[in-house]
């Protein structure tokens, strides 16, 4: 021990903690409100997640659907929903990262990607 009062004082860090906890709590709920859109074929498909991954809608161009090629409107569509849940994911890390740093670099917290 070091005399003199020179460990942390304990009481504080877990305030700090609580505080960094219900802050990460707080981001991530409104993280899960926050619908996010991505798009693929220049426009004619696109998908909105929120910033929790959860697929909300999809819209498809007319001009994207052609009966003889449904590949093509296939593949569309999951790279509309491969880029809205990048734009997601970008906006977690913008949002939770700090606070993640904050609680030990993001290890040990469920549901993060980082």
């Amino acid at each position: 021990m070091i005399p003199g009062g020179g460990q942390p004082n304990m009481q504080q860090l877990l305030q700090q903690a609580q505080k960094m906890q219900q802050e990460l709590a707080k981001a991530q709920e409104e993280l899960a409100n926050t619908e996010i859109a991505g798009q693929a074929g220049g426009g004619l498909v696109t998908a909105t997640v929120t910033g929790a991954g959860e697929l909300r809608s999809l819209k498809i161009d007319p001009k994207a659907v052609d009966p003889e090629d449904t590949e093509t409107l296939a593949d569309l569509v999951v790279a509309a929903v491969h880029a809205a849940n990048e734009n997601a994911q970008t906006l977690q890390q913008q949002k939770l990262g700090p606070l993640a740093q904050g609680l030990g670099g993001g290890s040990g917290i469920p549901g993060l990607p980082f």
